[in-house]
Order: C-alpha cells, then sequence, then structure tokens
C-alpha cells in the first residue's frame, strides 16, 4: 500500500508561481509512476496536469506544457509541481498520483493511489 500527501495549494494572482509537494510512504519509490491531475470546479473529470513514468518519460498536458515542471526525489519519497505563470484557469484542486510500472501520458485510471488533493486558486 502506499500513501500520498498533497500540500502547497494557496490562493495567487495571475501570474504568480507555486510549488505543489506529494509525499509519499512506502518502499520502493523509484518502481513506481507518478502523475499529477487537477479537478476543476464543476468539473466531473480530473484532467491529465503532468506525468513521471518509470520508462524514463515526462510529459505534460497541452495546457500546462512550458509552464508546469514535474520532479521527483526517491531517495526522500517526494514528487514536485513547479507552475509557473499561474492563470485564473489553473484554478481547481490537485491531486497527486502512482502506480507500479510505467505509464502513458493522461489516463487517471491507470493509477492505483490516489492523494486527497491540495487547493490552488489563482484571482485575476
Amino acid at each position: 500500500q502506499m500513501q500520498l500527501v498533497e500540500s502547497g495549494g494557496d490562493l495567487v494572482r495571475a501570474g504568480d508561481s507555486l510549488r505543489l509537494s506529494c509525499a509519499a510512504s512506502g518502499r520502493l519509490f523509484n518502481l513506481y509512476s507518478v502523475g499529477w491531475f487537477r479537478q476543476a470546479p464543476g468539473e466531473e473529470q480530473r484532467e491529465f496536469v503532468a506525468a513521471d513514468s518509470t520508462s524514463g518519460s515526462t510529459t505534460y498536458g497541452d495546457s500546462v506544457k512550458g509552464r508546469f515542471t514535474l520532479s521527483r526525489d526517491n531517495l526522500f519519497n517526494m514528487v514536485y509541481l513547479q507552475m509557473n505563470t499561474l492563470k485564473p484557469e489553473d484554478t481547481a484542486v490537485y491531486f497527486c498520483a502512482a502506480t507500479k510500472g510505467g505509464v502513458l501520458p493522461g489516463g487517471a485510471g491507470q493509477y492505483d493511489y490516489w492523494g486527497q488533493g491540495t487547493q490552488v486558486t489563482v484571482s485575476s
């Protein structure tokens, strides 16, 4: 079993930067792919933001490419999402996810473990 806990969400202004963190419990974290998803107010589905696959690829959703960066520290079981040039449309609850083995870009169904989410609100 793995538990994920996100932190770092905040209320910021358009153009600001923010870094989200995700702390993972469990062993052999390097064997897990990790991803970030977000769910905007009123939306039923979670939008793919970024993923780091054990296959060696890091991918991003079209709406965040060039602005967001996913990184991970396997020694400390941490995943980060650096978000720059934030826009009001980035407002959402952000979720960290993990699964053992490789993943393809997108596809929330690929992930077995999810955090509770952290709220990011971007004002105009």
